[in-house]
């Protein structure tokens, strides 16, 4: 760079060491300067590009799907989209994962361990150790961001669930949020699960949508899948040339099961034979696929308590009939994933790229036991797990016809969760192979092509932190040393290239810990060593099994007894990379790891509400009711009898509650999970105000009473008593003021009324929380339940 003299009044060129000791702005400049333009040279820096002929890059992560729910991993199901992936790549047949969802997502995006990465668990709560951040450290790369700075276009779309729930709302630290971790556009749900007829709350990059009402043919698998095409249609309008990485988190599989009705009508009637038939056909399509060989053992049906399937041969004929209705929306909702992939795929075949596109498809965790033994036609009353009433229902007995229909929040029973994960044991949550081994197929017909000789199994063990730096050698993109000026976290996951190029090459990946909720697991060089948690005061005292999972992938033989030596290595082993992993505190009491961070304390806060108001997120509308008294103040102005519509609704179609005046009559509906109430009662000359007064009860109820105000009178004219609280992660939907948005709280009335929005006589309505009434026990049993499910 080279200065003017300011000595002179010429436009002669002076050299560097000229520079007047207060002259700014010319660092870093390459050019040349003097006093005029004629006698400068312009510069400007190179743009960051990515290596020629780079790939695009596509990862597919669905939620909650198990080993064995694709055709290329042994399913009945039609999944052609996927089953073409896998024909033109390579199936992972030993990949693993963590046992649910945010550590999953973390150590995906990042190529760290879970806990390094912040999430020992899922974001739900805050408990106050480094392991436990659940936000995303400022030294912690993302896929996303090295992509970007290695000449990337970068989106996402559908689940985020890497922001804690306390940060979801406006206004919040937005540090861990998609688009300030590497993503130039995100369209999706930070939340750990969501409806797929009215998700409760999406986000369009950093803004909540501001939605009222879904349209009527509305699925969010689809609305996910159209975004994701116009980010790439519109790149290429734009950028030709320029490489993209898509990150497609699927909200299916979770619960609630919903599916649209053109889907389902292929399975219906399919699964009259039950999940251990299933199982036993699913296995051995596995093996005849060459998945595992031929005298590989399959596990028997869970029998442990809180985790066993029933024989399905045992159940009575109508619970047969109900629970293979269960299944049939489960296959559906994975064809409409299939789909979803079909219509990526397409659009890349449009474009030309398909073949220098590498395409990932796997799962976050096995599949679940949430459904419980019998499954639930209302979704949210089965996460209550905690000390509840003995009259609580977990599952309200809906008609069996709207099961997977927008009506209900529905889930399947547990022994179809075992199917899921044939041949394996357990479930999502823990460390066996059910909770941690999924199906994993990648396909790239340009950089990685297979040869006619090669089925494209690959048996080598491999894991979820592998993906990072597979994609980014397999991209040609290296790794910055710092994020935000600080030396970057070094990354755990290793390179599986020379597996995928070499079916004979040895896995670098050759020790592995697992942790969750005091779960524990170890792997090394084909031994596993597992432990099962059942009780928090001997979470440091594991009862250890040991499986020689090359022989026995299904871990169905216990080898601890016969060689103690290897049980004693492999436990030290574990608490040594237990400690360089963050892993402790291990928890040996419950309400330790639900602890929030006393500053959310405000979050309980007395609220005005104006009329109007986008829908208050969820975290923040259940901090005003939840296992205490509140008073809700409607505000009028100018009100006179035609005045109609509805004041507050909080909630959806499971569970809520809904007050709205129609005909000059007061309307109190209470929706317990489904089971819905209704009282009403006329309104009465020269009312100024209304309130609704909830009382509750150390019994997790609610007496609720509705009072018109005149004259500075109160009187009650609507009385509700004895209702089941709404507590776990009901209500879903966050408040909205003046009209009942989103989910419908009383579908009835929306199929009148639609979001039946009240005038400009509605000013606004304020929360007033009142004392928390439900003992600090059984708070912490409902909520550890709840927090631990809903991810």
């Amino acid at each position: 760079m080279t200065q003017t003299d300011t000595t002179r009044t010429d436009t002669t060129q002076t050299d560097t060491r000229d520079l007047p000791a207060d002259a700014r702005g010319y660092d870093d400049f390459g050019g040349v300067v003097g006093r005029t333009s004629s006698v400068s040279e312009p510069w400007w820096p190179d743009e960051q590009a990515a290596p020629a002929g780079a790939p695009n890059i596509v990862v597919i992560l669905v939620d909650d799907m198990g080993y064995s729910d694709i055709s290329p991993f042994g399913a009945e199901i039609d999944t052609p989209n996927i089953d073409r992936l896998a024909r033109n790549g390579f199936r992972l047949s030993n990949y693993h994962t963590t046992p649910v969802c945010s550590p999953a997502r973390a150590a995906l995006l990042t190529g760290l361990n879970p806990h390094r990465a912040g999430y020992g668990s899922v974001a739900n709560s805050d408990p106050g150790f480094p392991g436990l951040r659940l936000e995303l450290a400022d030294d912690v790369l993302t896929l996303p961001e090295i992509l970007r700075a290695g000449g990337y276009a970068t989106y996402a779309v559908g689940k985020w669930h890497l922001v804690r729930d306390a940060n979801m709302g406006p206004g919040r630290d937005r540090s861990s949020w998609p688009v300030q971790r590497g993503f130039d556009s995100y369209y999706g749900s930070l939340e750990g699960l969501n409806s797929f007829f009215y998700p409760n709350q999406l986000i369009a990059d950093n803004t909540v949508v501001d939605v009222a009402e879904y349209p009527d043919d509305y699925y969010v698998t689809d609305d996910l899948t159209d975004r994701a095409i116009s980010q790439i249609t519109a790149l290429r309008a734009q950028e030709p040339t320029k490489p993209f990485f898509l990150y497609f988190a699927h909200i299916a599989m979770h619960g609630p099961h919903q599916v649209k009705e053109s889907d389902l009508a292929k399975y219906r009637g399919r699964y009259g034979q039950g999940w251990d038939e299933v199982r036993r056909q699913r296995f051995q399509r596995q093996i005849e696929d060459g998945l595992f060989d031929p005298d590989t053992p399959m596990a028997e049906r869970n029998t442990e308590p809180g985790f066993d399937a029933p024989l399905w041969d045992d159940l009575d004929p109508a619970e047969q009939e109900r629970f293979a209705r269960y299944q049939e929306v489960y296959a559906a909702m994975v064809v409409s994933v299939d789909q979803s992939v079909g219509r990526v795929i397409d659009t890349l075949e449009q474009l030309g790229e398909l073949d220098n596109t590498i395409i990932v498809f796997t799962s976050d965790n096995g599949g679940t036991a949430e459904g419980g033994p019998a499954g639930t036609r209302s979704y949210f009353s089965q996460f209550v797990h905690g000390p509840v009433p003995p009259d609580w229902e977990r599952d309200v007995p809906h008609d069996e016809n709207l099961i997977g229909s927008a009506a209900l929040g529905v889930h399947y029973p547990r022994g179809w969760g075992q199917a899921s994960n044939t041949p394996f044991r357990f479930y999502k949550g823990q460390t066996f192979a059910g909770g941690v081994r999924v199906p994993f197929v990648v396909s790239w017909p340009k950089g990685l092509p297979r040869t006619a000789d090669d089925t494209g199994v690959r048996r080598q063990f491999s894991y979820v932190t592998d993906l990072v730096p597979t994609l980014l050698e397999l991209a040609g993109v290296d790794t910055p040393a710092q994020r935000h000026g600080r030396p970057a976290q070094q990354r755990d996951g290793v390179s599986i290239v020379d597996v995928l190029r070499d079916r004979d090459a040895p896995t670098l990946h050759t020790e592995q810990y697992a942790e969750f909720g005091g779960h524990r697991g170890f792997y090394r060089d084909g031994w596993k060593l597992v432990s099962l948690h059942r009780d928090p005061a001997t979470v440091d005292d594991p009862v250890w099994e040991l499986y020689n999972v090359v022989t026995d992938p299904a871990e169905t033989t216990d080898l601890a007894a016969r060689h103690p030596d290897k049980v004693a290595e492999l436990a030290a082993a574990w608490d040594a990379a237990a400690w360089h992993n963050t892993v402790f505190p291990l928890y040996d009491r419950s309400a330790d790891q639900i602890r929030r961070r006393p500053a959310e304390a405000r979050l309980s806060d007395a609220v005005r509400i104006v009329a109007g108001t986008p829908t208050l997120e969820r975290y923040r509308s259940s901090r005003l009711i939840a296992y205490r008294d509140f008073v809700v103040e409607a505000e009028f102005e100018d009100w006179t009898s035609a005045d109609e519509g509805v004041i507050v609704a909080h909630g959806d179609q499971q569970g809520g509650y809904l007050w709205y005046v129609e005909s000059g009559v007061v309307h109190l509906v209470y929706n317990a999970y489904g089971r819905i109430r209704r009282e009403s009662g006329p309104l009465p000359d020269g009312t100024t105000a209304l309130h609704l007064r909830a009382s509750a009860t150390p019994s997790v109820r609610w007496n609720l009473t509705v009072e018109a105000v005149s004259d500075g009178e109160a009187s009650t004219i609507v009385k509700l008593d004895d209702q089941v609280q709404l507590v776990g992660m009901a209500p879903w939907t966050g408040i909205s003021v003046g009209l009942d948005a989103r989910g419908p709280v009383d579908p009835e009335l929306r199929s009148r009324r639609g979001v039946f929005r009240f005038g400009p006589a509605l000013r606004a309505v304020t929360y007033r929380p009142g004392p928390v009434r439900v003992g600090a026990d059984v708070r912490r049993g409902l909520d550890e339940a709840a927090e631990q499910s809903a991810d």
